[in-house]
């Protein structure tokens, strides 16, 4: 097997600051753009950043149309209702208002509307045919509304595949935004709940990237074409992580227990961008597998504060759960990783046993989990050990991740994690 030797650095172009999201019009204006589809959800469909982000466009001459049907953890049907939406209205540009659901359904809709397929000729093997994006999409400016999920830096675009009853999605390069435009006051209002599940996305999306298996030790494409967009760590990316994680531990319970903190919603907005950086280039592993079909497999469970009329598992709360599992088992890989990573979290690492480092970064994200009001692991979502065997089904065909967890698992290995993860303390 050839070794990969070779890794790249993208990124969409960030704008930060308090009200930004009122340049949108000359942003676009600047990317040549004249007929505009706005991408967001019911719920903040009548929202202030909508109501600024269209008169912005109107302002600068654009005809900006509403589509406001995103589904929050967007479906493949919720996906192909965008793009024939996308088709129809022949848009020359995008812009997306919301949390990762609109992000990333506004990446399918400008995809699918500029190069039109099959719905799985894109989306990630083995679930579907991972073809190449052919060439460059519509400029795409997205702005943020939850400190998460970091979509407005990344090639990737998840949705629960239905038949299936996990998540899976599609990663390219080519699916960046062209500019992400982080403003704080965006995120004054969102319910405690939102703010504690996007916030501990960002930690295990940094989690993750610093401790994936390095680039170097994946195989090398046939063709630069075909290098993925998930890379492995390598050390620019080893640098965003880093600082995300510091980030989010000193900020996300300010930002949780104290709406009003601006300085604390700020640095998670920020985190949450710098953490994208990080991942979107080196990718995730085993907590983000395993999270799929957790989300997928959902009967009954619905988070309080968020605005949803149907069962679901927030995308960072399926993540966060099965995490300090898999940082114990991950840890014997490259301890002296995991025990800098707890020491980036604020654990007092001084003196420790490198053999402990997956226990001390456990440790650290449960105490978080328990300061920001999440469930006490799968059993509070309703799962039960007989679930186990179909969430084991549900991530082993993830392998856009899973590939890159740094240490070599088995079905039996992944049914121990997720009976790990049942009850967390």
């Amino acid at each position: 097997m050839v070794l990969e030797t070779a890794f790249t650095m993208d990124t969409s172009s960030i704008k930060f600051g308090p009200g930004v999201t009122r340049e949108v019009g000359y942003d676009m204006a600047a990317l040549g753009a004249k007929r505009v589809m706005v991408v967001t959800d019911p719920h903040l469909a009548q929202s202030e950043p909508v109501a600024i982000t269209l008169e912005a466009l109107r302002r600068e001459g654009m005809d900006p149309v509403l589509f406001d049907q995103v589904r929050v953890e967007p479906t493949d049907a919720s996906f192909q209702e965008a793009i024939r939406f996308a088709t129809e209205g022949r848009f020359d540009g995008y812009v997306a208002v919301g949390g990762g659901s609109s992000m990333d359904t506004a990446k399918a809709a400008n995809l699918y509307a500029t190069y039109p397929a099959d719905f799985l000729a894109y989306v990630n093997p083995p679930i579907g045919e991972g073809r190449p994006v052919p060439g460059k999409l519509k400029p795409l400016i997205a702005i943020p509304t939850t400190a998460g999920t970091g979509s407005e830096t990344t090639g990737v675009a998840i949705f629960d595949y239905v038949a299936m009853r996990a998540k899976t999605g599609i990663a390219h390069r080519a699916l960046r935004p062209a500019l992400g435009i982080i403003d704080p006051e965006n995120t004054r209002t969102l319910p405690r709940m939102v703010t504690a599940c996007t916030g501990l996305d960002v930690l295990s999306h940094a989690l993750e990237s610093l401790t994936a298996l390095p680039y170097n030790q994946r195989p090398a494409p046939e063709s630069p074409a075909l290098r993925p967009a998930y890379q492995g760590a390598n050390p620019i990316s080893h640098i965003w992580a880093s600082r995300a994680i510091e980030m989010v531990a000193q900020n996300l319970v300010r930002a949780v227990q104290d709406p009003e903190d601006d300085e604390a919603r700020s640095q998670m907005l920020l985190a949450a961008a710098i953490a994208g950086i990080g991942f979107g280039n080196a990718g995730v592993h085993l907590p983000h597998g395993m999270s799929y079909p957790v989300a997928g497999m959902v009967r009954e469970y619905r988070p309080p504060g968020y605005p949803v009329d149907h069962p679901m598992v927030p995308h960072g709360m399926a993540v966060i759960v099965n995490a300090p599992a898999v940082f114990r088992f991950t840890a014997a890989a490259n301890p002296e990783l995991h025990l800098y990573a707890a020491g980036l979290m604020g654990v007092d690492i001084r003196g420790a046993d490198p053999g402990d480092a997956g226990e001390l970064v456990a440790g650290a994200l449960i105490d978080l989990m328990r300061r920001t009001g999440m469930p006490n692991g799968l059993a509070a979502l309703g799962y039960t050990a007989d679930d186990v065997d179909d969430l084991v089904a549900g991530t082993l065909p993830q392998h856009r991740v899973t590939k890159l967890t740094p240490r070599p698992f088995t079905p039996e290995d992944l049914k121990q994690l997720f009976l790990d993860s049942m009850v967390l303390w």
